[in-house]
């Protein structure tokens, strides 16, 4: 039994060796990255039992990539390597405040032969929780949205919970085929983890009470709300609350703290924690995230998350 299992497309990521316009870029650093393959790696780190169920390329791209999941600890059984299809690609943009763009390579990602018919459905039954986001909706919507209800209603039926990233890429599908397509999914999930700006697209309110409101009327019953540098607002179990982020040392790099944030909140759930510490968890485990170059490079071991919350002391000599 899984503690966690995700689903999704995994990346090769180039990383720039200087920060700036990518087109004055000359050299970059290979890295794996992926939304879901993030929160997998990020729930592994802090010592869960994470399974992930994906497709990549038969070549040296997918070699790398499965074998950095396997070396994460990570159940790659439900992970198959497919003749004729590249492993995805993206190129990171970095700016000099940390914030950056990303440019996708995925048109025939491997993922096209993860279908109903071919998932692992022994991999769904076998988990507490299944965590899912947009990106890989996006990537084929007409197939995954059938995909991914298929996906969690097995995982339901077995008595897990259902976590939902919307993780929403307008460089991969327009606002109104992502409202349409994901909003399908909402009545399925237990855990909602969103951004302000993708509640507003999908439910079509920014409040974070309107927010809160808007998926109880889904069925959702517990939601956190990401702000960046802002913070934090969640509701679970009847009460909300809102804190305040966790000053990172320096802002390097924002990719993946979000897919942190989630790693750490199901951490939170998992462990059935007062909604105060596993909110206070998520936003220093973001925090972290964001004070290192890579898209996981900087999601820490569950030891290093405790001391910076000032419950383990650090014996550095």
């Amino acid at each position: 039994m899984n503690d966690v299992m995700t689903i999704g497309d995994a990346m090769i990521t180039f990383d720039p060796t200087k920060n700036g316009p990518l087109r004055h870029v000359h050299t970059f650093e290979r890295k794996a990255g992926g939304a879901e393959f993030n929160v997998a790696i990020g729930c592994a780190r802090l010592g869960l039992k994470t399974g992930w169920i994906s497709r990549l390329g038969n070549d040296e791209f997918g070699r790398y990539i499965r074998n950095t999941a396997r070396g994460e600890g990570i159940d790659i059984s439900a992970v198959k390597l497919m003749d004729g299809y590249p492993t995805s690609l993206n190129f990171k943009e970095i700016k000099e405040d940390g914030s950056g763009s990303t440019f996708y390579y995925r048109q025939n990602s491997p993922t096209k032969t993860l279908t109903e018919q071919t998932l692992d459905i022994e991999a769904l039954r076998r988990t507490k929780v299944l965590h899912i986001t947009g990106v890989f909706a996006a990537i084929e919507p007409e197939k995954n949205i059938p995909l991914l209800k298929r996906a969690v209603t097995v995982a339901k039926d077995h008595g897990a919970l259902i976590s939902f990233d919307p993780n929403i890429r307008l460089k991969l599908w327009s606002r109104e085929e992502a409202r349409k397509a994901l909003t399908q999914l909402l009545p399925y999930v237990d855990i909602m983890l969103t951004g302000v700006e993708e509640a507003e697209l999908l439910l079509g309110v920014e409040r974070e009470e309107e927010i809160v409101a808007a998926c109880q009327r889904y069925g959702i019953s517990t939601v956190a709300i990401k702000q960046g540098s802002e913070g934090a607002f969640a509701s679970m179990d009847g009460k909300s609350l809102r804190l305040a982020a966790v000053p990172p040392k320096k802002v390097v790099d924002t990719v993946g703290a979000g897919d942190g944030f989630d790693a750490g909140f199901i951490y939170g759930v998992l462990h059935g924690w007062s909604l105060k510490r596993t909110l206070q968890f998520a936003n220093t485990i973001g925090s972290m995230v964001v004070s290192v170059y890579g898209d996981n490079e900087g999601l820490p071991e569950l030891e290093d998350v405790l001391v910076q919350l000032g419950e383990r002391e650090l014996v550095e000599r």
